[in-house]
């Protein structure tokens, strides 16, 4: 029987969305083992004065596996 645990972690980039989750599940990767997914529940930007995108923001659920 397998035993799955959820945390929720926000990430950012200055890239796009997809940085933003690949840099937040990387850095989570280094301290929790057995990640098994994620669920993006929430994406924001930041803008500049003009309204550029400046960065780009993810809260997500990570599932991952309990040894």
């Amino acid at each position: 029987m397998a035993v799955a645990k959820v945390i929720e972690i926000y990430s950012s980039s200055d890239k796009s969305v997809e940085d933003a989750v690949r840099s937040g599940l990387k850095k989570a990767s280094g301290s929790v083992k057995n990640i098994r997914g994620a669920w993006i529940k929430e994406t924001k930007v930041q803008v500049d004065g003009e309204g550029n995108i400046t960065e780009w923001r993810v809260a997500m659920k990570v599932t991952f596996v309990v040894d």
